[in-house]
């Protein structure tokens, strides 16, 4: 959007709105505050937090107004909206240190031909495949120089005949040349269509909160995914997240996005658990899932399987780099999108130290996982009024391109928040590790606020069943 005016967080929110064919007089029941730049970036993050943050809430306020008739303010300023963007990053056990759970050679490295790419190493079967194709240890310094014996796009290209997580740092006249890029360019931000046939389903006429008697079940892993489920949670669904004991998983993450959920193990290898999986979803409303594209297909649980089982269900769907083009099937990770869009090499020439500069928070995942949120309450309200199951699509390098749409602020001076700063956005609950200090919901509703009933468990802590 260089030499255009960018859109204020307003504009941005009354684009998503009009996007997802909402009631344009709803926009006047919001206020929203404050300007960007409002963390380090010449990115407007503070624009991206604030308006999906808001659609999402706005959505919600919709779905209470269905439900009573009653309309309600809706209220967030830009700081709450970009701290929350950061919220991994001051979740703690009260009395211990927090962790670091950054893998030691995942990273940044430079190539043979003075490119940068990035080694996503987090989990512990792509940090052992990395490895192997490089013929090295579990040590930084033999990783920089076996990275330094390849050229970028040549590692980026053999690691991914692995299904391994490496980006090349592209520059962003790169990446629009590139044929994912293209593929995506005329996708929108999200999508919501119209996947089956089902009566209509309106909304408890009791309910307490705008997701009273909504289940969800929430089949995601890292930020993205988990992000979506624990905002239905702090509307009032009833959410349970779906793992499985063999895979991986990082616990602090698990701890941040885990508010409001209920947390259950089944192995989708099997037959019987597979059929477990089915009997849930024949009694829920939300179906999320944010695997590797055709996993969960492959298990039997693809949009129209679901919608076979479960007539009037809201499918959402979440892929790294969308549902079309070369890399549609990649697995990929926020940090990873950043470098192959152009994001990180644009804030490396901004800041000008030479080295990868990414988003000052994980933006890709946290507004994709907002905007996952939004189109399911979206759907949810079609639902009820017009009958149908819906699906809602969204990708983390669709988001990244409405990123890029939104235009650029002198924001490299900006110094980013400490933990010290925002006590006024921290809440506390209970859990097995301990007393939990987080950031709260950062909207305000007049008449439902949002909030978290449950503190986080551990993953498989509760059986597959509804309560």
């Amino acid at each position: 959007m260089r030499g255009k005016v960018a859109p204020s967080a307003m504009q941005a929110l009354a684009d998503l709105w009009a996007l997802g064919g909402g009631d344009p007089g709803a926009l006047n029941d919001i206020t929203l505050t404050g300007n960007d730049p409002a963390l380090s970036s010449v990115f407007r993050v503070g624009t991206v937090a604030q308006a999906t943050i808001a659609a999402a809430s706005l959505a919600a306020a919709e779905l209470w107004r269905s439900r009573t008739g009653r309309r309600q303010q809706v209220s967030l300023s830009m700081r709450d909206a970009a701290v929350s963007f950061r919220s991994e990053l001051y979740t703690t056990v009260i009395g211990h240190e927090p962790e670091d759970f950054f893998a030691a050679v995942s990273g940044y490295y430079q190539t043979r031909d003075d490119r940068w790419v990035q080694l996503h190493c987090q989990f512990p079967h792509l940090r052992d495949g990395v490895l192997k194709v490089l013929g090295c240890n579990n040590d930084r310094a033999e990783v920089e120089g076996a990275v330094a014996q390849w050229d970028g796009l040549a590692l980026e290209t053999r690691c991914r005949e692995d299904r391994l997580c490496v980006a090349l740092i592209r520059s962003p006249e790169e990446w629009k040349a590139h044929p994912q890029a293209q593929a995506i360019a005329g996708l929108p931000v999200f999508e919501l269509i119209k996947i089956g046939e089902a009566p209509p389903e309106p909304l408890l006429e009791d309910g307490e909160r705008p997701l009273s008697g909504v289940r969800v079940l929430d089949l995601t892993k890292v930020i993205a995914g988990p992000v979506c489920g624990r905002t239905l949670a702090s509307h009032g669904a009833e959410v349970i997240r779906i793992g499985a004991k063999h895979l991986p998983f990082l616990e602090p993450l698990v701890m941040d996005t885990g508010f409001g959920k209920r947390s259950a193990f089944l192995d989708l290898r099997e037959d019987s658990e597979r059929e477990t999986l089915r009997g849930m979803a024949r009694g829920a409303d939300v179906f999320v899932q944010g695997y590797r594209p055709g996993t969960i297909t492959e298990r039997g649980f693809s949009p129209n399987d679901v919608a076979a089982l479960r007539p009037g269900i809201v499918y959402v769907t979440l892929s790294a780099y969308g549902h079309e083009g070369p890399w549609k099937a990649w697995r990929g990770f926020d940090s990873l999108t950043q470098c192959a869009s152009g994001i990180v090499h644009e804030g490396m020439m901004a800041a000008g130290t030479g080295k990868p500069h990414p988003l000052p928070c994980q933006a890709l995942d946290h507004g994709t996982g907002y905007l996952a949120a939004f189109g399911a309450m979206l759907a949810l309200k079609k639902r009820a009024e017009e009958g149908g199951s819906w699906m809602v699509r969204v990708s983390l390098a669709q988001t990244g391109r409405w990123v890029d749409g939104l235009g650029r602020v002198d924001g490299m001076a900006v110094k980013n928040p400490e933990a010290t700063d925002i006590n006024d956005l921290l809440e506390q609950h209970d859990s097995p590790w301990g007393k939990v200090s987080h950031v709260k919901s950062p909207e305000i509703l007049s008449e439902t606020p949002p909030r978290w009933v449950l503190g986080p468990v551990p993953l498989g802590t509760h059986p597959a069943a509804w309560s």
